[in-house]
C-alpha cells in the first residue's frame, strides 16, 4: 500500500514518513507542492495525505486536481493548521475523506490511515509513543562555548523526539575542549532535526546567537526562531509555552521572564538577584519599557523581524537582548515596539553551576549599558531627523 505525503514543512513529514514506514506502508513524501502533483500521477498512491497551506499551489488545488481533473477516488486525507469552517466545508463538498486539524498525535494520524486504506500484509508494531505533529515548524539557537563537560544532551534528544517540528541549531563559539566533537556525535542521525553551525574563532554569545539566528532564518520551513541557554536553566517545556504564546497571539517577540511567582520554580544566587534587580532598574530607564526580565536567556521571534533584530553586528558583549529591543523601539517607535513584544513568566529557572559570567563581569555590565544608551541615541536622532524630512 502506497501513501503520499505533501507538505512545505518537511519537519511534520519526517515524523510521518518514519511511523507509517514501520506500519509497512510504502511512503513518498514531497515538500513542494506542484512536485506533489507530478508524484501523484507516477506513484499513483493508495492514498494522499495533504497539507492545506502550502506556497504556490494550495491543499485545495491537489485535491481539485485528484477529484476534478483525474476524476478520481482515491482517499484523500487533509492534515493541516487551518481550521476555517468553509474550508472545511468546502474540503468535504471536494471530496475530501478525513480532515484533521494539528497539533494531533502521530497514533491517532496512523489510526485513521489504517481505517481508510487498511492494514499492509507486512505489517509491523510500530512505536507506540506519543509524538506530537504540530502546526508551526520552530528552530531554536542554542549557543555553546567549552560545554563539552555540562552538555545536557539527553534532554536535548528526548525532546526532539517527542515534539515534532523542532529543529535545534548548535553554535559551537570557538570552543576550547571537544565540545564540536560531542555536538557532532549529537547531531549523528538526527541530521534532520539538528545542526551544528561551527565559529572558528571564539566571538562570544551575542555573535554565536546572531550568526545562528541568521543561519536558520535561511530556512523556509520554520516559522519562529528563537534562542536558548545550553545549560537550560529555561528548560525546553518552557520554551514550548513560549512558542505557544506567539503562536496564539499577534507578538513578534516573546522573551521568558525569572521573575519569581507562586508555584514557580526560580532559584538566583542571592547576591546575583541584587546586582539583577539594580541592573534592570537601569535598563528600564533605557529602554522607557517595563521589561523586568530582559537578559533571560530564552527568546522567539517571529521570522519577519530577525532581519531587524539581528543583521548588524551587537556593540556589546553581554546585553545583546538589550540592544534587540532597542532595535525594535527604533524601528517601530516606542509604542508600537511595546504591542509587539510580550514578556512571559516562566515556571522553572534555575542558576547552573559554571555559569560564564562572574560577578565581576556583571559590574562591567553597568558600562556597556552606559555604551548602549549613548550608541542607540545617535541613531534615534538620526531616524527623528529623517522622519522629519520626509514629512
Amino acid at each position: 500500500m502506497k501513501i503520499l505525503a505533501i507538505d512545505d514543512q518537511k519537519l511534520v513529514l519526517i515524523p510521518l514518513e518514519s511511523r507509517l514506514q514501520e506500519l509497512g506502508y510504502e511512503v513518498q513524501i514531497e515538500t513542494n507542492a506542484l512536485k506533489g502533483v507530478e508524484a501523484y500521477d507516477t506513484f499513483q498512491p493508495d492514498l494522499v495525505i495533504v497539507d492545506m497551506n502550502m506556497p504556490t499551489v494550495s491543499g485545495m488545488e491537489i485535491v481539485q486536481h485528484i477529484r476534478r481533473d483525474k476524476a478520481e477516488q482515491t482517499p484523500i486525507m487533509i492534515l493541516s493548521g487551518n481550521t476555517d469552517d468553509d474550508m472545511i466545508t468546502k474540503g468535504f463538498d471536494l471530496g475530501v475523506n478525513d480532515y484533521m486539524k494539528k497539533p494531533l498525535s502521530l497514533n491517532e494520524v496512523c489510526a485513521r490511515v489504517k481505517r481508510l486504506i487498511g492494514v499492509p500484509k507486512n505489517t509491523a508494531t510500530a512505536h507506540t509513543e506519543t509524538v506530537m505533529i504540530q502546526q508551526r515548524c520552530v528552530g531554536v539557537v542554542i549557543p555553546c562555548y567549552n560545554e563539552a563537560e555540562r552538555l545536557l544532551s539527553t534532554e536535548f534528544i528526548e525532546f526532539i523526539d517527542r515534539n515534532s517540528g523542532y529543529h535545534l541549531c548548535f553554535v559551537n563559539d570557538g570552543s576550547k575542549d571537544n565540545t564540536l566533537e560531542v555536538l557532532q556525535n549529537l547531531q549523528k542521525g538526527r541530521e534532520n532535526y539538528i545542526t551544528v553551525y561551527d565559529c572558528k574563532k571564539n566571538g562570544g554569545k551575542a555573535e554565536a546567537v546572531r550568526l545562528g539566528m541568521l543561519h536558520m532564518a535561511a530556512r523556509t520551513d520554520l516559522d519562529y526562531i528563537g534562542f536558548l541557554d545550553a545549560d537550560l536553566s529555561t528548560d525546553l517545556a518552557d520554551f514550548d509555552d513560549l512558542v505557544s504564546t506567539i503562536e496564539n497571539s499577534d507578538f513578534k517577540i516573546v522573551s521568558g521572564s525569572r521573575i519569581s511567582r507562586m508555584g514557580a520554580n526560580i532559584t538566583k544566587e542571592s547576591a546575583r538577584k541584587v546586582i539583577s534587580m539594580t541592573i534592570n532598574l537601569i535598563i528600564r530607564t533605557i529602554l522607557s519599557m517595563n521589561f523586568k526580565d530582559t537578559q533571560c536567556g530564552a527568546k522567539i521571534f517571529h521570522k519577519d523581524v530577525i532581519p531587524i533584530s539581528f543583521d548588524k553586528k551587537f556593540i556589546t558583549k553581554w546585553l545583546f537582548d538589550v540592544e534587540i529591543f532597542m532595535r525594535m523601539r527604533l524601528h517601530f517607535g516606542l509604542e508600537r515596539a511595546k504591542s509587539m513584544m510580550c514578556e512571559k513568566p516562566l515556571k522553572r529557572w534555575i542558576h547552573a553551576d559554571g555559569s560564564k559570567l562572574s560577578m565581576k563581569d556583571s559590574i562591567k555590565i553597568i558600562g556597556q549599558l552606559g555604551q548602549i544608551a549613548w550608541s542607540y541615541r545617535g541613531k534615534k536622532k538620526s531616524a527623528s531627523n529623517a522622519d522629519l524630512e520626509m514629512v
